[in-house]
């Protein structure tokens, strides 16, 4: 029995190792990824904190595509939905999300594709999940729930707190929550509120020794200007987010850097969707090398090549600004981030 289960372990990551390569182009997995992937497979929950640029994604993703079945991602942006959705499109995959700036009909039309079992992963919204908890998902062959950006439960999305309904109603389907960003007391929250059933937590090493870190302290906005300047000067034509914490200041530091001939667009949740989808687009696409924006910006944004993160304003949080600088050097390249605070 022992050998039978060791041949079949061996089978199985050959599987699982073939599907890496052929759809995300990886030899190898990173270090949690195949316990967390076979931990899904047998249908038991996990909670998984890795930094961002960890691989977080593959730990859903790729037993998405093992599995039969439909696996719902809970998502808390539409701009990180359509990311995601795209990138895996673009790597073969059958991917949808379902969210309410789509048209009725386009909605219709994905439902049913989601019926007739013709997409691997669906993105939704976890108020979309709620309005469709009693038509659409018991229709559909779940193979596994992924919160994604749990930390949500604990923070700025009270209607992550309704996801034990999920629990509830779908109890031998796998959970799978994941962050970049949790205390003790957030994954705490995250395990009760999710009512996961004997979850395992997985912590992956946060050491991101490509990065440096350097913190200004004390300037003026003038010699922090010069400073943002002079580092953004230095990393010419190289992609990088500056965090605010104030929509005012992402408008008002853009206006501020062209004066130096430096292109940059503000992304906030006080613009229009059209307007925010525009700036990360082109942000995305190398179009404009440098946002300013509140911290919302970046969450769960697939860009390796950022190269570099300003902290204009002191984070909220030592989480928060470890997630935050993480999302330069993805990677594994040499970037850098810079810090200012005043005291």
């Amino acid at each position: 029995m022992l050998f039978k289960n060791i041949q079949f372990f061996l089978i199985l990551m050959k599987e699982l190792l073939s599907l890496l390569k052929r759809f995300f182009g990886y030899t190898s997995f990173r270090p949690l990824q195949a316990e967390i992937i076979q931990r899904t497979l047998q249908k038991e929950d996990s909670l998984v904190l890795m930094p961002t640029g960890g691989g977080k994604s593959i730990c859903f993703q790729l037993p998405a595509i093992y599995m039969p079945g439909t696996a719902i991602v809970v998502s808390p942006l539409i701009a990180l939905m359509k990311d995601q959705v795209e990138g895996l499109i673009a790597n073969g995959i059958p991917a949808a999300t379902l969210n309410s700036m789509m048209p009725e009909e386009e909605r219709h039309r994905v439902r049913q594709l989601c019926i007739q079992g013709k997409v691997k992963l669906l993105y939704i919204s976890p108020e979309g999940i709620i309005s469709e908890l009693h038509w659409l998902l018991p229709r559909i062959d779940i193979s596994l729930i992924a919160i994604d950006e749990a930390h949500c439960i604990s923070h700025f999305r009270p209607e992550y707190t309704q996801l034990s309904v999920l629990k509830e109603n779908f109890p031998k389907v796998p959970i799978i929550a994941l962050t970049a960003t949790a205390d003790k007391i957030t994954r705490t929250d995250i395990l009760n509120q999710l009512k996961l059933r004997d979850p395992k937590t997985f912590t992956s090493s946060f050491d991101r020794p490509n990065l440096s870190l350097t913190i200004r302290r004390g300037l003026s906005k003038k010699e922090k200007i010069a400073a943002i300047v002079h580092f953004i000067n230095r990393h010419h034509r190289q992609s990088g987010i500056i965090y605010c914490m104030s929509r005012n200041s992402t408008e008002s530091l853009v206006e501020e850097l062209s004066e130096y001939s430096i292109r940059a667009v503000a992304y906030h949740a006080g613009l229009s969707s059209d307007k925010r989808e525009k700036a990360q687009d082109d942000f995305i696409n190398d179009r404009v090398n440098v946002v300013c924006a509140t911290v919302a910006f970046g969450m769960g944004i697939d860009k390796s090549n950022v190269r570099w993160v300003i902290h204009y304003n002191m984070p909220a949080s030592i989480e928060n600004y470890y997630q935050e600088i993480g999302r330069a050097g993805r990677d594994g390249m040499k970037s850098d981030t810079l810090l200012f605070y005043s005291v």
